[in-house]
């Protein structure tokens, strides 16, 4: 597998590439683009802008061993979110499908990024949230600079108005000098900026190193230059930035990355911007998110058929299973999981139930039937059998495994139902039931979907048995004449088979 090469580039001049845009918008033209933008509540008549700052191969838990003043600033003045990504097969822990998922607010399985050649790259149908945001208001300013020059040269499409690709003898110092000049002497709406020396650290001397702390300082003082070039802007009173800095993959203690550790796989959001609490912590933000809430928070309308996976962080939807995170406890019976992780619950939350009168008996304890789990906690059970691919679930989900349930002795079959509350419905009317799922299929194992109306006999709706990827899921329920409420059961039989994982689900009228 091809990983991306840790030295910096062989100079070169940057390559600024000019977008065709109209230079002139008649009022009339710019009120209409004007008007049909709709975004998340902001003061009046401040102009809306983005900063985003890559720290490529950053771990979170190391900027925060680190000296790292600036961005300690960030995360007191904002939301600080750690999450984890995707593992092969799905695509490896690289930049490629790492800087693809951020820029594109799509997960690999859409953009089709793989590796560091961008072979296949669907970024026509999928482009980068700047393209995106040139396309919907040509007349806003957006700006894309990097170290590395696939970002520059690849993901950002010539639409962005000034693309640059930094001499690789100025690496990350020209890179800084560049936004920093930009934000100071120009008006842009929505940058990008890529810096690169601590992936170089931890590649050299591994993300336990005093190197790669020492990287991270660099590039923390990079960070401050920058922010400080935003708030020296003599109309920065009359502007509302939204600024976001995260990471496309961990390292290895040891030094790299692309394989399925937890530490590969980590990456996270701090974010600033007017509607995010101050030294506020989130376990529901995904890598896709910070394209979306560029967007959103440049009033532009995030289309459905965008199949955008992101959602703004502005934004926030909890579901019922993440107000379980404060009760989740320790390993019980499994081993390669962390002593001290917390990480899962057979208690489910307020008006969810689970039925386990026909489950078996003994088997390891966490798995015991429906369980309540995060990513962190559950992909560690055991690596390598695409639980890593479970990118669409956010915080904590509820899984049934019955692969990792028989690694200890047991009795019967697992056969466990989970019970969501009742959902008022309307009587007559089509009611809508979506929830976010990932099943991974061995015979004789089924999953089925029922629903039952006013506490009648459940019908079956929908039956897993065969793969179904990560994916949110969208039912459509007649309600019978008179009903006034609907209950959903997620039942999963089987025994040492593989998975089901549920999560985000809801009924609502359509």
């Amino acid at each position: 597998m091809p990983v991306r090469t840790s030295a910096p580039l062989p100079p070169e001049e940057p390559v600024p590439h000019l977008s065709r845009r109209s230079l002139i918008l008649s009022a009339a033209a710019a009120a209409a683009t004007a008007g049909s933008f709709t975004g998340v509540a902001r003061a009046a008549a401040r102009t809306p802008k983005v900063l985003v700052i890559g720290l490529d191969g950053a771990l979170l838990s190391r900027i925060k061993d680190a000296d790292a003043p600036n961005l300690d600033a960030l995360m007191a003045a904002g939301l600080t979110a750690p999450s984890s990504i995707y593992a092969n097969p799905l695509a490896p822990t690289l930049s490629g499908p790492g800087w693809s998922t951020i820029i594109t607010g799509v997960w690999p399985d859409k953009h089709n990024v793989k590796d560091n050649a961008f072979t296949g790259a669907r970024f026509t149908q999928y482009p980068d949230f700047l393209t995106r945001a040139e396309t919907a208001n040509p007349a806003l300013s957006t700006y894309a600079v990097a170290s590395w020059a696939p970002l520059t040269d690849t993901v950002f499409s010539a639409k962005v108005d000034t693309r640059v690709s930094t001499p690789g003898a100025e690496y990350d110092t020209g890179t800084t000098s560049r936004a920093v000049a930009r934000l100071r002497d120009g008006n842009p709406d929505a940058v990008f900026v890529h810096l690169d020396n601590i992936d170089h650290a931890g590649h050299t001397y591994g993300a336990a190193s005093q190197q790669y702390l020492d990287a991270i300082k660099g590039a923390d003082a990079q960070v401050g230059q920058i922010v400080a070039a935003v708030k020296a802007r003599p109309s920065y009173a009359a502007e509302d930035w939204l600024i976001m800095v995260t990471a496309d993959h961990g390292h290895t203690d040891a030094g790299g990355h692309g394989g399925s550790t937890l530490q590969e796989r980590q990456t996270f959001l701090i974010a600033t911007g007017p509607t995010l609490a101050p030294g506020s912590v989130r376990h529901d933000v995904k890598m896709p998110d910070v394209a979306a809430s560029a967007l959103a928070h440049l009033g532009i309308p995030l289309d459905p058929a965008w199949g955008l996976d992101g959602r703004p962080v502005q934004q926030p939807a909890p579901d019922d299973f993440d107000a379980l995170r404060g009760s989740l406890a320790t390993r019980v019976d499994e081993t390669g999981i962390p002593a001290a992780l917390v990480g899962f619950t057979h208690t489910p939350p307020p008006g969810w139930s689970v039925d386990n009168s026909a489950m078996g008996g003994g088997g390891v304890t966490e798995w015991r039937g429906w369980s309540f789990t995060t990513d962190e906690f559950w992909t560690q059970a055991q690596r390598d059998q695409n639980r890593e691919s479970n990118i669409r679930a956010r915080g904590v989900f509820a899984v049934a495994d019955g692969d990792e349930w028989t690694d200890k002795s047991y009795t019967g079959t697992f056969d466990s139902t989970l019970v969501s509350p009742a959902y008022p419905v309307t009587g007559g009317g089509t009611a809508v039931l979506t929830y976010t799922t990932y099943y991974r299929h061995e015979s004789p194992q089924k999953g089925e979907v029922l629903v039952s109306y006013d506490g009648g006999a459940p019908v079956t709706v929908r039956t897993y048995t065969a793969d179904v990827p990560s994916r949110t899921e969208t039912v459509t329920l007649q309600v019978p004449a008179g009903a006034t409420s609907a209950r959903v059961r997620f039942r999963y039989t089987g025994g040492n088979n593989w998975y089901w994982v549920i999560d985000g689900v809801r009924i609502g009228m359509s």
